[in-house]
């Protein structure tokens, strides 16, 4: 029962953030990006031009075009992509709906490049939070996946290469070059924010310490900190002495407790701090990755074709 609530409450959280996540960037797009007339990658991006050239509000052109690029990705990367992306996609329409007409003539007036600059803050920090609940706004990403799935070119640089093909063609549209600076800006800030956001997340750091007192460190580190510690054995060489090696690995912002803990105990103990990209298993991240079957062809022919090989009657 325990862990039923508790994956009810991860999810319910992955949820709500994906939801807000999705309310900051389309914040972003209608107050400060959309009333500056800029044209940012995506199919956002697409839809804004939509909206431009024939008044057709941006959530309805936006939601059309997911709908029908999650109807090709179905067959081609599968029915747990569509649904992981069909929320966030929804989400995004439904608060561009909200924004549009609140924000018509924008928050920061005569501001061009602040409000680029805003917008794109907070399209980042939005896709950010969103992908780091396991979320997707949908728009190139499938177009990326679908790429990806039959190509050697990574989803990231297909991405890329759809954002600038849809900023480039607002040029052709609107003749206008100032505003294709102030899209490649917004493409180039925002991925970089949401970077940010996903890194800082799953920062983590790794302890190595060197003292006499190992032991009572690692029993204050385990029962004040929490964390739990590896003692290894190692050689001091200068000393040709025996030593206890503790390896410690937390989350950044509990790095000052565990620097609390060993100067409380020993204030000469060696102490190094490496930052790591993340930490992963009980009590940090969970690893989320697919597991694909490795096993070579002909082992899987032969696997099936003994598998459909019928049991003999009365053995």
């Amino acid at each position: 029962m325990d862990v039923s609530r508790d994956k009810i409450w991860r999810t319910s959280r992955d949820y709500f953030f994906i939801v807000f996540g999705m309310g900051l960037y389309a914040f972003g797009l209608c107050a400060f990006i959309l009333p500056q007339g800029v044209v940012i990658g995506g199919l956002a991006g697409i839809s804004s031009i939509v909206f431009y050239t024939m008044d057709v509000p941006v959530a309805i052109t936006n939601y059309g075009l997911n709908l029908i690029l999650l109807a090709i990705a179905y067959k081609v990367v599968g029915r747990k992509f569509v649904l992981g992306t069909i929320f966030g996609a929804t989400m995004i329409s439904v608060w561009i709906g909200i924004f549009q007409p609140l924000f018509a003539n924008g928050i920061v007036q005569g501001e061009p490049f602040m409000n680029v600059v805003l917008g794109g803050l907070l399209i980042g920090i939005g896709v950010g939070m969103t992908f780091t609940h396991n979320g997707s706004s949908g728009g190139t990403d499938i177009v990326a996946a679908m790429v990806s799935k039959h190509t050697n070119v990574t989803v990231g640089r297909m991405m890329l290469y759809c954002d600038f093909v849809i900023i480039s063609s607002s040029f052709f549209v609107f003749h206008d070059i100032e505003n294709v600076v102030y899209g490649f800006i917004v493409s180039g800030l925002a991925p970089f924010v949401a970077d940010m956001i996903i890194n800082t997340n799953r920062q983590a750091v790794q302890f190595t310490i060197f003292s006499s007192k190992w032991r009572d460190i690692a029993n204050a580190i385990n029962n004040e900190a929490n964390r739990g510690c590896t003692v290894i054995e190692g050689m001091g060489w200068y000393s040709k002495q025996p030593v206890k090696v503790l390896l410690v690995m937390c989350r950044r912002i509990e790095s000052v407790t565990i620097f609390r803990i060993i100067k409380s105990i020993d204030s000469e103990a060696l102490v190094t701090q490496a930052n790591v990209n993340g930490v992963y298993g009980k009590g940090f991240d969970q690893i989320k990755v697919k597991l694909h079957d490795t096993a070579p062809k002909e082992e899987k022919v032969n696997k099936n074709n003994e598998e459909n090989i019928p049991e003999e009657i009365g053995g």
